[in-house]
């Protein structure tokens, strides 16, 4: 039995943002302005790190390096990582508005989480600038949490790192990591949660794990959902959860079953 008095939820492809889809455009826009074409599992799978960091994972991966050695006869330094991550911001910052939408059941499932004397924290992988316009445009919207931390609150370590996490219990007054759910959508999540000693949950639906807008959702047959369901809960376990749920409105129910 656990005693939980704060939930911490990401924010893209977990409370906001259905399939996490502004950083993953923003991703494609940055590396094809440098003659670099990763699919979108290689542009996923990074997701939940620091921005920089996810681009240099993009980078490090084979098939990747492969095309900027083709194209510039060497390997990557961090000059470019600073040029992509440029392009990336910019990119970025021209369709963050467009992707703050909370997910269906966000502001009902937090309301009730509300409702049981609960404080709800969260953590990003977005720097301070682009959170300080994705925020208000969110909470207009109905949701908007006791606590936003990010990278640049912790010296740019952010995840897997935990001390974003533990920032949240600092500014919410949690005595213990004990008392802490966390919530994500990207194994990233499930790692710092993990790695900062509480208990993770990972959701499914309108996550990165599964990586489908609503309308994709919407055209797959019941057996095509149940497999992506599947593997998702496998990769979603290996990362450390310790519960999935199909949906952030599932939220209250769980933390009532550890109560």
């Amino acid at each position: 039995m656990h005693k939980i008095t704060a939930i911490i939820l990401d924010w893209a492809g977990t409370a906001i943002d259905y399939g996490c889809f502004a950083p993953v455009n923003a991703f494609i826009t940055a590396f094809e302005t440098f003659g670099i074409y990763p699919n979108i599992e290689e542009i996923r799978a990074p997701m939940g790190l620091p921005k920089r960091a996810h681009i240099e994972k993009i980078l490090e991966g084979r098939g990747i390096s492969a095309q900027w050695q083709n194209i510039y006869g060497r390997s990557y330094t961090q000059a470019d990582v600073n040029n992509i991550y440029g392009r990336f911001e910019t990119a970025l910052f021209e369709v963050l508005a467009l992707h703050t939408d909370p997910l269906p059941g966000t502001v009902k499932a937090v309301a009730s989480i509300r409702d049981m004397g609960m404080a709800i924290g969260s953590t990003t992988g977005y720097t301070r600038a682009m959170m300080n316009e994705v925020v208000p445009l969110v909470k207009k919207k109905g949701y908007a949490p006791d606590c936003v931390i990010c990278p640049d609150d912790t010296r740019g370590a952010g995840r897997p790192y935990p001390y974003m996490l533990w920032r949240n219990l600092e500014k919410l007054g949690v005595s213990s990591i004990d008392k802490v759910l966390k919530a994500g959508d990207t194994a990233a999540d499930m790692r710092e949660g993990k790695n900062a000693g509480c208990l993770c949950v990972g959701i499914l639906k309108g996550s990165s794990m599964l990586g489908l807008s609503e309308e994709e959702m919407a055209l797959k047959t019941d057996t095509e959902i149940s497999a992506l369901f599947e593997t998702a809960r496998k990769n979603f376990t290996e990362a450390g959860a310790d519960y999935v749920i199909e949906d952030i409105g599932g939220l209250p129910g769980l933390i009532e079953s550890l109560q």
